[in-house]
């Protein structure tokens, strides 16, 4: 069902080519082992004790951030005592100094993974991920139902039972709540789930087809892609799915929506020019712009959550690549095979579907790992934030 690799020993330096588009030379990124905090897992008490600090070591490891180490050789110590739904985490330097010393609830992965990001923000001032859920489309049933799971690829569980079609998850950037297009009803509409609860509801069904819903950062709108007036559109909604309001105007078909982290822009899809290729338009209307990738099929945007960079997929001959915009200077570099790329919330690692797998990428080292594999074609993955 899942391959989890826990990355806790690392060569003293890695060498990741990573490949740019326009023919132009392959740089190589070194990332030396000093680059990494030493840090350590120190003595974590309590009942569950064993488990958090297994639990702990991956999602540390898996931030890129850490060189995990003994005790005797690292800069910070992690402990704590945990019991129950209560994990009281402290961190400490070299000296002795307690750097971090707080209170965490919930079940035994929900609050270790809490005490993971509260680690990596207070060590490094990036925002951690380790308690983002991921959200996919899996073929394992015959059909394309919707999973989903932690970062690290636990607690996989299907979602939609509904024998038909449902593709395009998108999770509400608390992990909350999940929008897909599904075709339970004999046409795409849109369907809300509250993950907490199960409760689901048709929240956009118009004439035509509803596809392509995106949460807005402050998860109040949706971007959406409707053909109600004729031509598949890019639209706006509120969460609910109320109050359309258009967006584009083109003869092209446009998909994929994503929003800027401001909320003020959206990235998107068009073939209106012939290939597909990415526009950017503000989210209160006008005029889509054209972005120049270098490349001629580019479909699935997903804006990074710092707003500097953009993943997306392109296609060269036959198969798919995922590829990275910098959006201040205009740089484009390919990252691998795959499609579907979704930035996590450190805007640095990315997941992305690659044959039957989820794979978690480290833009900065290209560092790969397998999260999830073994439900069939996997397709459309998509994280929280």
């Amino acid at each position: 069902m899942k391959k989890l690799r826990a990355f806790c020993a690392f060569a003293s330096c890695l060498f990741v080519p990573i490949a740019l588009s326009h023919g132009a030379e392959t740089p190589t990124i070194t990332i030396s082992k000093s680059d990494r905090q030493a840090i350590a897992i120190g003595t974590i008490g309590g009942a569950d004790g064993a488990q958090v600090a297994k639990i702990l070591q991956n999602d540390l490891a898996m931030s890129g951030f850490f060189n995990l180490v003994p005790a005797t050789s690292a800069g910070v110590v992690v402990g704590g005592t945990s019991n129950g739904n209560s994990l009281a985490g402290t961190v400490t330097d070299r000296s002795g100094k307690t750097v971090l010393s707080k209170t965490f609830s919930g079940n035994v992965r929900s609050k270790v993974h809490a005490y993971a990001d509260e680690i990596i923000e207070t060590l490094t001032g990036s925002k951690g991920f380790a308690n983002s859920k991921i959200a996919f489309v899996g073929s394992s049933t015959g059909h394309k139902e919707i999973y989903v799971a932690d970062i690290d690829g636990s607690n996989v569980h299907q979602l939609t039972n509904d024998a038909s079609i449902s593709v395009g998850p998108k999770l509400s950037p608390d992990g909350s709540r999940l929008v897909y297009t599904g075709y339970k009803s004999g046409y795409a509409d849109v369907y809300e789930i509250e993950l907490g609860s199960g409760a689901r509801s048709r929240i956009i069904k118009f004439p035509g087809t509803n596809t392509g819903a995106c949460y807005s950062p402050n998860g109040h709108e949706l971007a959406v892609i409707l053909s109600k007036d004729g031509n598949p559109e890019l639209y706006t909604t509120t969460a609910g799915g109320s109050f359309a309001r258009r967006l584009t105007h083109t003869k092209g078909v446009e998909s994929s929506p994503t929003w800027s982290p401001s909320g003020d822009e959206i990235i998107y899809s068009s073939d209106d020019a012939g290939s597909p290729q990415l526009y950017r338009i503000a989210a209160g209307g006008g005029s889509g712009h054209v972005i120049n990738t270098g490349h001629n099929y580019n479909t699935e945007p997903n804006w990074s959550p710092d707003g500097k960079r953009v993943a997306f997929t392109v296609r060269d001959g036959g198969s798919f690549t995922v590829a990275i915009l910098d959006l201040g200077s205009g740089n484009v570099h390919t990252v691998g095979s795959g499609e579907g790329p979704a930035w996590c919330a450190d805007s640095r690692h990315l997941i992305f579907a690659e044959g039957g797998s989820v794979i978690l990428l480290d833009a900065q080292t290209g560092q790969k790992t397998t999260l999830v594999s073994g439900l069939g074609k996997i397709s459309e993955p998509t994280c929280s934030r």
